[in-house]
Formats: C-alpha cells, structure tokens, sequence
C-alpha cells in the first residue's frame, strides 16, 4: 500500500490550482486518499470532544503517557504474533484503567505515570529485540501511517468513534461537572471515581483511533493542543467543544491535503499547524488584559457549576 502511495505521489507530482472543485476532486480521486480524509475526519472528531476534557481534567501527561504505554502493547503483538493496533488497545486500556484508578490522586503524581512509561518503554526495547522478522508494522504507528490505511482500517476507526461519541454523550454533563469540580461533584452524589476510569478507557480507545494518523510521538497535536486553544478562546464547554472539533479537522484536513502536493510527512504537518495555532491563540492572549482574561476564566467556572448541579437533580445550597 505505502509503495504504492508513494509511486504515485511521486511520480504524478501533483499541483494545486485556484479551482477548488478541480482540487478537491483531484484529491479524492485515488482511494488511498479517500481513505486517509474518511479516517482523518472521523479522529479528528473524536480527538476533538475527547480531548476538550483531557485538557480540561488537566490530564495532558496522562493522556500522553497512555499512548506510549500501547506502544509497549505494540510491539508486543508484532513480537508474539498479533496484531499491533490489538496489542496497542488493550495495553493502553490497561493503563487507562491504572490512571483512572487514581481518581483525585492524578494531580501530583506525574513521577507515578513517569515511572510506569518508563518501564513501558523498557518493554518496547526488550519486545522489539526479541522480535527477528520485520516490525515496520510497529515502528509505523510512532508517526502514524493515515495515508496506508485500508478499508477494514476505516470501519474499525468508525466504529469506534460511534462507541465514543455514544458514550459521551451518556456521560456528557456529569463529567463536565466533576471536571470542573471534583470535591463539589462528589459531594452532591456523582461517581466521580467512576467517571475517572470510565473517562480513560475512552481517551484509550481515541489514543488508538489517533496513533494511526499522527503516531504516539505527535499524539498532542491532536488530543491536546485543540483542547488547550479552545479554552482559552471560548467562555462555555459547548463552544469549546465544537472549536476543538473544527480545528482538528481544519489540521487534519489542511495537512493531507498540503502533503499531496508536496512530500512533507502527514504528520509533521498536522504537528506544526496546531502549534503554530496554539503559538497565535498565546501571542493573542498575551494582548489582552490580565484581568479580563482571569475574569473570564473564573466567570465561566462559577456559572457552570451550579447549572451543572441542578441538572443533575441535586439541591442547591440553601435549597429544600
């Protein structure tokens, strides 16, 4: 397949144009393309709401360690004989259920997650060395592989993402609440612990949707930065959540399309336009008055919480 790609994006050397239609139809003419923007929109949206609450439940290292945890899996199942996507999910499942065990406990225990990513590294090296035959399979999914992906590839990306967004739309408003306030959550009878662990097995199941397409080392770009430029651009989770949509298929879209007409990897480029997104959000935040801005940020705190607690059907304070 990637042969393949590469003959014809080499060979044809394609160019854009000023007619859209031509460029767009140009694009999707071979199906590998096809299947890299099929694939490429539906982690994007996923990316998009699941890392909104990754960012917002300050689990950034966690997400980050749990993608190079399933490297371990990996690499595993290309030295036992197994799928490497397979041995990717189930390890980063296991390490979603490890993390979301520490509830509360997250915050401040980034050595914990270091020395556990540690010791998975340790497992790639040793998976990888025992391994005598050909682990490109492995080594693809450090900087993703979108343009190689197969039919079968896209239904299990799809199917997936229908699971996740199903499950976050069941568990939407009470794990917005418990995000934004943990103790208070807890105290008015939400599962917080529950919700953590729950909340983790699908940033899992999104870590292994979005390796495929920019790999466990450029994971950020698209489960991270969208959700930290959303926040500090929008004042309610609603429009932070539908920003951090759009901008990961403005990045997932934007870098196909730039990487058919020039040989710059997908995911370099995916990388370097969310960071340069997230250098401008900064410099413009920068601008603006600290006050304003800190204002913001408290407001939106202080009218989402109560809101979210009387949803969930529990008195206010000085309520009967």
């Amino acid at each position: 397949m990637l042969s393949a790609v590469a003959h014809v994006l080499g060979s044809s050397a394609p160019s854009p144009s000023w007619n859209v239609i031509h460029d767009v139809h140009q694009l999707l003419h071979y199906a590998f393309m096809r299947h890299a923007f099929t694939a490429g929109t539906i982690v994007a949206v996923i990316a998009g709401v699941v890392g909104y609450f990754v960012v917002l439940r300050q689990s950034s290292f966690a997400a980050h360690a749990m993608s190079e945890i399933g490297f371990a899996g990996a690499s595993g199942g290309v030295a036992f004989g197994f799928s490497a996507v397979y041995g990717l999910l189930g390890m980063s499942l296991l390490g979603a259920g490890l993390i979301g065990l520490l509830g509360k406990r997250l915050r401040g225990r980034d050595a914990a997650i270091g020395s556990v990513l540690a010791f998975s590294l340790g497992l790639v090296s040793y998976f990888l060395t025992r391994y005598k035959g050909n682990a490109s399979g492995a080594f693809s999914l450090l900087f993703g592989e979108i343009l190689g992906i197969s039919v079968r590839d896209v239904w299990v990306i799809a199917i997936s993402g229908i699971v996740t967004l199903a499950v976050m739309a069941a568990v939407y408003r009470p794990l917005l609440f418990a995000s934004l306030d943990e103790d208070v959550a807890e105290a008015r009878g939400v599962p917080v612990r529950a919700l953590s662990i729950g909340f983790f097995l699908i940033v899992a199941v999104a870590v292994t949707a979005a390796v495929q397409v920019v790999g466990v080392l450029l994971i950020f770009s698209l489960l991270v930065v969208p959700g930290a430029i959303a926040e500090r651009l929008c004042r309610t989770p609603g429009r932070a959540v539908a920003l951090c949509v759009a901008a990961s298929l403005v990045f997932v879209w934007s870098g196909l399309s730039i990487t058919y007409y020039t040989k710059f990897p997908v995911g370099f480029l995916i990388t370097a336009l969310a960071f340069a997104s997230y250098i401008v959000v900064r410099l413009l935040e920068v601008a603006r008055r600290p006050s304003r801005t800190t204002g913001a940020s408290h407001g939106t705190a202080a009218a989402v919480v109560p809101a979210l607690g009387s949803l969930a059907g529990v008195p206010q304070p000085g309520e009967r």
